[in-house]
């Protein structure tokens, strides 16, 4: 088993981050942000209704992304799993490129690897409706498929950001314009392409240092939005957690299944496990 510690770090990263994200995202609800109208409009909604729902759903977003961090059930961090994905899929489905969806993985990946380190979504209802907690049986596997789960998120987010620099997003040619960039669609260029190759870093050998590294960069760089700088920050705040969580997780691994591995109970299924994952150890 693991260290009590290392699943509480990764446990209130993982809660901490997801309660951001809904409640960043519940804010541009409050502040009715116009760009809205156009994901209103994919279920047929006009724009005067549209104004008038985003405040409910803002509010709704921020309510539950403070049970998440006073009381959180695991419905609802359900909810935000099922309300990420939807929210990050109506871009491309209102005209936007599809990378603005990979961008968003951690909306709904995060609160996904949130329910795999407490226990899942529950084996009945009443589970289901019960609040999450630190879960002190975490085995191997499970850890394996939380591991698993944050480089999928981390390589999408930083894949789809890094091609929206590719393909010259508006906005962020103007974020480098205004930051002082002589030439800032060469700058979008050179940055996707850093963005994806760290992405493809992370997807086949997840060092620890360039975890910590794209985590420095991902919490500087998102605070240089034109507009709204600060409320995009927390909105964004599931992607950062994404990759603290995995920085936390695979120094466990390193250390942990070596300890485990050296019980003289250990079955040989664990034995192999442990062979699988002691590639980990080079990561810290």
């Amino acid at each position: 088993m693991f260290k009590i510690n290392t699943q509480q770090k990764v446990y209130y990263t993982l809660r901490i981050a997801s309660a951001l994200c809904f409640i960043g995202h519940g804010i541009f609800g409050l502040i009715t942000k116009a760009i809205w109208c156009n994901y209103f409009g994919v279920f047929g909604i006009g724009q005067h209704l549209s104004y008038q729902l985003m405040p409910v759903v803002g509010s709704l977003d921020i309510l539950f992304g403070i049970l998440i961090l006073v009381y959180p059930i695991r419905a609802i961090v359900l909810w935000l799993v099922i309300w990420g994905f939807v929210t990050a899929l109506l871009r491309p489905l209102s005209g936007e490129p599809v990378f603005e969806f990979l961008e968003r993985f951690g909306n709904f990946g995060t609160p996904l690897a949130l329910l795999i380190v407490s226990g899942g979504i529950g084996r009945n209802l009443k589970e289901v409706f019960s609040p999450i907690k630190i879960n002190d049986s975490v085995n191997e596997q499970t850890w394996a498929n939380l591991v698993t789960v944050l480089r999928l998120v981390i390589f999408f987010l930083f894949a789809g950001h890094g091609f929206l620099n590719l393909i010259e997003k508006e906005s962020l040619v103007t974020e480098y314009m205004a930051l002082g960039f002589i030439h800032p669609a060469e700058t979008a260029q050179i940055i996707g392409t850093f963005e994806i190759i760290a992405a493809l870093s992370v997807l086949i050998r997840p060092f620890r240092f360039l975890l910590i590294t794209l985590f420095i960069w991902k919490i500087s760089s998102e605070l240089f939005y034109p507009q709204y700088e600060l409320f995009e920050w927390i909105e964004r705040s599931a992607s950062y957690g994404a990759i603290l969580a995995l920085w936390f997780a695979l120094q466990s691994i390193s250390v942990e299944t070596k300890f485990f591995y050296q019980r003289k109970t250990v079955t040989q299924a664990s034995k192999d496990y442990y062979n699988n994952c002691l590639n980990f150890k080079n990561y810290t």
